[in-house]
């Protein structure tokens, strides 16, 4: 479904990260989790993961990465940066994306993102929290290093507020007072947890991450295929 919307803002997080508030022309429909496609052209259609909630009736919020080296990213930024600049709608493509919660289930939920794949854990996390479950949900978030995080005191906030949310950063190159995991956010998730049986999983990063979880979790855990969630399982 194309849709237009307005460009509310563009707003720098940290990390070459931007934070962009989407008014869409008319209502959309859509699950925690999913993601639209950023119209560039005919043939030019990008996907970013919706980092809001279907909960935030009116407003879609983005998470983009985009360093000077990641011109897919960048143009986009850019592109709506332009649009907002001289009053005119962006237009996108939503919803898409098979890796939406479950929200019929009651298993624990573990959530494994890296980077910006952030975004789409956020919302999912956001419609859980809205909806008040109460089985517990793990959420490990995997950077180079602390900037990318760009999320963290957040996340360290509602972990303090809800007691059944769990918050473990992982990042590869930590200073000396970091207090999260260093490495491999797979590698944590492997350390802590003896099965994967009983879990819910949402994973989203780069394709090979999303892959190599599934293999590993799947063989080594005893995590049940059928209940991993990523929107890269559709592409590898």
């Amino acid at each position: 479904m194309s849709i237009q919307c307005e460009v509310k803002s563009v707003e720098p997080l940290a990390c070459n990260t931007y934070r962009i508030l989407l008014q869409p022309e008319e209502k959309l429909d859509y699950k925690a989790g999913q993601y639209l496609l950023a119209v560039m052209g005919e043939k030019d259609k990008r996907p970013f993961s919706i980092a809001s909630s279907p909960c935030r009736e009116g407003e879609i919020e983005l998470h983009i990465g985009a360093a000077d080296h990641n011109p897919f990213a960048m143009e986009v930024v850019e592109a709506m940066q332009a649009a907002m600049a001289a009053g005119r709608p962006f237009t996108v493509e939503a919803p898409h994306g098979e890796a939406w919660v479950r929200e019929d289930s009651d298993k624990p939920l573990l959530m494994i993102a890296g980077g910006t794949g952030f975004s789409y854990v956020r919302s999912i996390l956001d419609n859980c929290l809205s909806r008040g479950v109460t089985q517990p949900i793990f959420v490990y978030w995997g950077g180079r290093d602390e900037c990318q995080l760009y999320a963290h005191e957040e996340l360290e906030a509602l972990a303090a507020k809800h007691s059944n949310l769990t918050y473990v950063p992982v990042v590869e190159t930590a200073p000396e007072d970091w207090q999260g995991k260093v490495g491999n956010v797979l590698e944590a998730v492997s350390d802590d947890f003896v099965s994967l049986q009983a879990y819910d999983i949402y994973l989203c990063g780069r394709f090979e991450m999303a892959g190599a979880a599934r293999e590993q979790f799947t063989a080594e855990k005893g995590a049940e295929r059928e209940r991993m969630f990523a929107d890269a399982f559709a592409f590898i």
